[in-house]
């Protein structure tokens, strides 16, 4: 089982405390065998498995597989729009090299996007813009208008 968490500072009365809260609210990423998928349905908690009507749909392993290095990496990650205005791009150099997202530039900082497609869901996080290469024939996803709440240039 896989619940990708982030750190984020909540108040509580009288101080602030570090909490972990999970990245996708109500979802949590697990293997399972497609032929006894009640099995996990009985499990406390669980309501239901993603799919399509009563067919469980698997989550592509690249997309988990790049949540998992942002968040072992312990990269500040952020819930954001799931589309979003941006390049395809890969990680050259540090702890992400190789990790494949959406480039998105806000005013001067440069934030890579990950995607679960099946969700619709998408974190981001800040990234240094020369440590990526845009993919060259990549076209700009033309759906959305804003991340984090601000508008994406």
């Amino acid at each position: 089982m896989f619940l990708p968490v982030c750190r984020t500072r909540n108040r509580w009365a009288d101080r602030y405390k570090m909490v972990e809260i999970p990245l996708f609210t109500g979802y949590v990423f697990a293997r399972l065998d497609r032929s006894l998928p009640h099995a996990l349905l009985s499990t406390p908690g669980v309501l239901q498995i993603v799919g399509s009507g009563r067919t469980p749909e698997p989550v592509l392993e690249s997309e988990i597989a790049a949540i998992r290095r942002a968040v072992d990496a312990n990269c500040q990650l952020r819930e954001c729009d799931f589309f979003v205005k941006g390049h395809r791009a890969t990680v050259m150099s540090g702890a992400l090299a190789g990790l494949e997202g959406t480039i998105v530039n806000l005013k001067q900082e440069s934030r890579l996007v990950l995607s679960i497609s099946l969700l619709q869901r998408s974190v981001a996080l800040e990234i240094d813009g020369s440590m990526v290469r845009v993919e060259p024939d990549s076209a700009p996803r033309a759906y959305a208008t804003e991340l984090l709440g601000r508008k994406v240039s």
